[in-house]
């Protein structure tokens, strides 16, 4: 608003400037002086002078009108860009919060993954302090992630994932002390590849290293010496193979084992173990198993030459067979795997014929009812007290005729050839963690 200009209304012009239109422009209101004819000349002037103040305060006021409507649209885009710039301020507020809400996410989810390892370490004799420690850890990460989805930016990404992962390597040293568990339940199977006869047999080594995932394929029960090779199991879905091995003997059944790079398999019509090196292509050893029946003398229920049953688990190597002897019952023999000599055997009173298939787990022998539908885990004999019991562990025999089955330690799973199906089943053991107490 400009000052007021203002003469007396019997001496002049009385000039206002005091109001603004709708766009912004100044108003100017001018009230005419009394008339007085006597002094014309005088106002005269007077009113030259005025119109002349006018017009320089109108000029004035154009300029001032035109830089205001040039500020005035510049202030208007400017609110445009401002608007603008907020929008995508909340746009990038709100991804930085959803992405963070994803990492957050991602870390909540992998204490997920941790938090089951704490009933099984608090079920068994452990090291009460180091437990703790690692429970009160969880819990206090745990607190932090709920804390942190809810109001994020609570608390430093990055400290917090090292700490996860601190915390996940030391829960994995703490579980290295694991002894050898006892099964619980049988989950799956997953099945990898459709391929081959109904019988036959493929393993992964389980002494092979974490980047060493070979896989080897031996189809049919008898009357081949081929095995194929894979890099991995995607190469082994693939049907990709790395090499192949000629046999100079065929095999037996279908329940050899690959254990530390050699392939252990029952020499066809004999009960001589073969000891063959896949790096060297050569048979390292062979052994007769004493008094073990073969050519479906004791087989399986399902029979195909299933005499012989070599496996490996986190002991070592393996033989299950029976003999007249022990009246065709099981036989249980650890063997070394480097002379195949017999350092102990273990008589069962489960008769060789009736079970359906066998596997090793941490020294306790497991044995199967049945090869089809309704198969479960009937039977299981520890060599370390060298006492039985009945189970009751069911599992999924989706193809309905089982002709292959073996633990692996390194994967913790069992391997099964089902009706022409290479499967894998889960297992879940019971574990006791090992204490400087324990002899």
């Amino acid at each position: 608003m400009f000052p007021q200009t203002q003469i007396s209304p019997k001496e002049g012009w009385q000039v206002y400037s005091s109001a603004q239109d709708p766009d912004g422009r100044c108003i100017c209101t001018v009230v005419a002086p009394e008339q007085n004819l006597c002094s014309r000349d005088a106002k005269s002037r007077q009113l030259r002078q005025l119109l002349e103040k006018v017009q320089n305060m109108s000029q004035s006021i154009e300029v001032l009108n035109l830089r205001t409507q040039r500020d005035f649209q510049y202030v208007l885009k400017m609110e445009t860009q401002m608007k603008g710039l907020k929008a995508k301020f909340r746009q990038i507020e709100d991804d930085r919060k959803t992405l963070m809400t994803k990492h957050f996410q991602d870390l909540k989810e992998k204490m997920d993954e941790l938090l089951p390892l704490i009933p099984v370490l608090e079920q068994y004799k452990t090291d009460a302090k180091l437990i703790t420690q690692f429970k009160e850890e969880i819990r206090n990460l745990s607190a932090v992630l709920t804390g942190i989805q809810e109001e994020i930016g609570a608390y430093d990404y990055e400290e917090l994932h090292q700490r996860v992962l601190s915390l996940d390597t030391r829960l994995r040293d703490c579980m290295k002390k694991l002894t050898c568990g006892k099964l619980m339940k049988i989950t799956g199977p997953v099945t990898v590849k459709t391929s081959g006869t109904r019988f036959g047999a493929w393993m992964t080594d389980p002494l092979a290293s974490k980047k060493n995932n070979r896989v080897w394929y031996m189809d049919s029960y008898t009357n081949n010496k081929i095995v194929r090779e894979y890099k991995s199991i995607t190469d082994f879905v693939s049907g990709a193979e790395s090499r192949t091995y000629n046999l100079p003997f065929k095999w037996a059944g279908t329940n050899h084992v690959v254990y530390n790079g050699s392939l252990y398999f029952n020499k066809y019509q004999s009960n001589i173990i073969i000891k063959y090196s896949f790096d060297t292509g050569r048979v390292l050893a062979q052994r007769s198993l004493e008094y073990a029946g073969f050519h479906n003398v004791y087989p399986y229920t399902w029979g195909g030459f299933s005499d012989i049953d070599l496996m490996a688990d986190e002991i070592g190597l393996w033989a299950i067979y029976a003999t007249n002897q022990n009246a065709g019952n099981i036989v249980i023999s650890q063997l070394n795997q480097d002379t195949l000599e017999v350092m102990k055997s273990w008589s069962t009173g489960y008769p060789k014929r009736s079970a359906g298939e066998s596997f090793m787990i941490c020294g306790t022998l497991y044995v199967t009812n049945s090869h089809l539908t309704g198969a479960k885990v009937y039977y299981s004999y520890s060599t370390k007290t060298s006492t039985y019991e009945y189970t009751d562990i069911p599992f999924h025999n989706q193809y309905f005729h089982i002709s292959m089955l073996d633990y692996n330690a390194r994967d913790r799973a069992l391997y099964a050839w089902n009706n022409g199906h290479q499967v894998l089943f889960n297992v879940t053991l019971f574990h006791i963690i090992k204490t400087e107490d324990d002899t």
